[in-house]
């Protein structure tokens, strides 16, 4: 009798996997689609977008902010309405330390903290986390400690030599070589000076990861609701963060988007676009 009940047990979880639903969402562009998902996990943003995508308010929008190796941002439903700033709602933050800036990340953007404390998120506009990939050095190194402790090392007269390397990257504007010159000192600096230049709190162990092996942007884990992932279509983020800007970073060649959102059995998700739920 146990056993079978058991088995009866497993066939109603085995069915209700099979059969189970989710938003899909798609971003229309002039380089391709993306395909995403939405978590559960921020259920505010994820109402608030899906509500914003069936209606059609998303579509005709731009991705009217596109830097490389960051991010590319878009969605200002409110101005393409022409809505006064008081009919602009806002979300409250939804942080997660599970849902970080990886590649791919579909992120809520906001306003800066010294008019908005509580890190509420737009009601509309969104980016997509291009980032690029760091070493668990970097992502472990507090980036002004170390500037600070490396510009008064530069003062010493015994570093004359280490000076006019960095004054020649600096001229020819290889701020990656700078940053990589900085942190090759950092041993020396901290033994030097008496001082720690690691990050007040180390990165999470999902956060070295995702962002030793895909990349993303840490720097804006826990201050912006991460609330969904592209899952297809990644290449189509690259293209448009390729994309001539102009004042503003904003895309000469406007990069108009179209989104809709569609009810997608879970299981045809993990199978088609290859995401895999939690259980």
């Amino acid at each position: 009798m146990r056993v079978r009940y058991f088995r009866f047990l497993l066939l109603i979880l085995v069915v209700s996997c099979s059969t189970e639903k989710d938003y899909l969402v798609t971003i229309q562009t002039r380089h391709g689609d993306m395909y995403a998902i939405l978590y559960d996990e921020t259920p505010k943003h994820k109402e608030n977008f899906i509500q914003l995508a069936q209606a059609g308010r998303f579509d005709s929008t731009e991705f009217h902010r596109v830097i490389p190796d960051f991010m590319i941002q878009g969605g200002d439903v409110f101005d393409k309405e022409n809505l006064p700033p008081d009919q602009w709602h806002t979300i409250p933050a939804e942080f997660n330390p599970d849902l970080i800036h990886e590649r791919g990340s579909l992120s809520a953007a906001r306003q800066g903290d010294n008019i908005n404390p509580s890190k509420s998120s737009s009601g509309c506009q969104f980016y997509v986390v291009q980032g690029k990939i760091y070493d668990e050095l970097t992502l472990n190194t507090d980036p002004r400690k170390l500037q600070d402790a490396f510009m008064k090392y530069l003062q010493l007269e015994s570093n004359k030599e280490l000076r006019e390397q960095y004054s020649q990257l600096f001229q020819r504007q290889e701020f990656d070589s700078l940053n990589n010159l900085m942190l090759s000192k950092k041993t020396d600096l901290e033994k030097f000076f008496s001082i720690n230049l690691d990050q007040e709190d180390k990165k999470r162990a999902n956060q070295i990861k995702a962002y030793t092996t895909v990349g993303g942007t840490p720097h804006l884990d826990d201050s912006y609701t991460v609330f969904g992932k592209v899952i297809k279509g990644l290449d189509v983020l690259d293209k448009i963060a390729e994309e001539k800007t102009g004042p503003g970073d904003k895309p000469l060649n406007p990069v108009i988007m179209n989104v809709n959102v569609v009810e997608v059995n879970k299981k045809k998700i993990t199978q088609e676009y290859g995401y895999e739920y939690s259980k």
